[in-house]
């Protein structure tokens, strides 16, 4: 585990003891998924409160998401339907994060604005998943990750700061600044597929469930 993120190194500690359980690896993905589909229809109704429950459901399943893929490792639980189903919840938590938060701020300075960019950085998160997946198919098993990484952290861990930012109400400032970040991250995975197209395909190896 030397280099990986500081979340995925705690992860690992705390699946442990699930590793002798019934529990798999997709039952957490699972779980994330519905954490983060709950997050954002609290983050929806444009209330304060449940803004404030939306942004600590939400920093759990983001957290959940690197869980699921340690216990796989952890237990021998690995398979390609557990690599794919890992980056659609990834990319769907995003996308209702980025939805819910739009509906929710209907109501304040930017109007309906909100929802349109809420849907348009959504997308952007299922675009870059597709494009994710075309490029680490086209990586050598050591040809690197996913996102940028520096320090112990990756680019996507900046997603923690939505709850922070929303339980001191900056969710705005957060919203627009996460979400201009989705296009550009979106723009940036479509050269790197293109660039990745040139080169022979290698079977996916992100660890899932069966």
């Amino acid at each position: 585990m030397t280099g990986a993120p500081w979340d995925q190194r705690l992860a690992r500690l705390l699946v442990r003891s699930l590793a002798g359980t019934p529990v798999r690896p997709n039952h957490i993905t699972t779980l994330s998924l519905a954490l983060a589909l709950g997050a954002g229809a609290l983050y929806a109704r444009g209330e304060a409160l449940a803004a404030n429950w939306a942004a600590a459901l939400f920093v759990l399943a983001r957290f959940l998401d690197h869980a699921d893929g340690e216990l796989a490792r952890l237990t021998g639980k690995t398979s390609r339907f557990g690599y794919y189903y890992d980056f659609a919840v990834g990319a769907l938590s995003s996308a209702a994060l980025f939805i819910g938060i739009g509906v929710g701020l209907r109501r304040g300075i930017v109007g309906e604005w909100s929802l349109a960019a809420g849907i348009a950085a959504g997308s952007c998160a299922l675009i870059a998943m597709g494009l994710g997946l075309g490029v680490e198919a086209r990586q050598s098993p050591n040809g690197g990750g996913y996102y940028p990484a520096f320090g112990g952290f990756e680019l996507e861990d900046g997603i923690y700061l939505v709850a922070p930012l929303t339980w001191v109400g900056a969710l705005l400032p957060f919203f627009v600044l996460a979400g201009l970040g989705q296009v550009v991250f979106c723009l940036w995975m479509g050269l790197r597929f293109a660039r990745a197209r040139r080169t022979p395909a290698f079977p996916p190896s992100r660890n899932g469930d069966t």
